[in-house]
């Protein structure tokens, strides 16, 4: 992680979870993160495209509109939203936080570089998934607003701490002679 307020966030992140994949969403508290809540958000992982359910001011201000209610994915290129759908997918279904590295054009064509960080909530039974993550710029300040996001990288962030539970293992006859054993997550 580049972004000092991404660097602040995952290690405040990681702290609440201690030691479990996630942490509970009423495990991160506001107050704790006042400084850094103008760049954060929180999306909805039960509906398409991952709309908003939260957006900071900077995030709003550098995005050039109310992100409330907005979907994610169509926050970047056309070509993009499937990628970016995927990356969603991963952090939400394999709780696992995740860096990106993102692009972005101001109105008079100047590129920016960005840093996204994607962190999961535990789940919790008659709650609808979430995740929270942050958008920063990389440099100095940027006016807004932004256009023309792409994804140019992604790597997972930090290390996830896994209890796996004992493989069922099913056994498949693929030919004679060869035994294919197949794992179950």
């Amino acid at each position: 992680m580049k972004h000092p307020s991404s660097q602040a966030f995952f290690a405040y992140w990681d702290k609440q979870r201690d030691g479990a994949a996630a942490p509970d969403r009423s495990a991160i508290a506001p107050d704790a993160l006042r400084a850094l809540l103008g760049d954060m958000f929180v999306v909805s992982c039960d509906a398409p495209g991952y709309p908003f359910r939260f957006a900071g001011t900077r995030l709003n201000a550098l995005l050039g509109q109310d992100l409330k209610g907005e979907k994610l994915t169509t926050q970047f290129i056309l070509e993009q939203r499937l990628a970016v759908q995927q990356v969603l997918e991963i952090v939400a279904g394999d709780t696992i936080a995740v860096v990106a590295g993102v692009s972005a054009t101001t109105p008079n064509a100047t590129p920016v570089a960005l840093e996204l960080l994607l962190l999961p909530f535990a789940p919790r039974a008659h709650t609808p998934l979430s995740m929270t993550g942050l958008l920063a710029p990389l440099g100095g300040r940027v006016l807004g607003p932004l256009t023309s996001l792409r994804l140019n990288s992604w790597r997972t962030a930090g290390e996830q701490p896994r209890r796996f539970a004992p493989r069922e293992l099913r056994k498949l006859q693929v030919a004679r002679g060869l035994t294919v054993y197949e794992g179950r997550r």
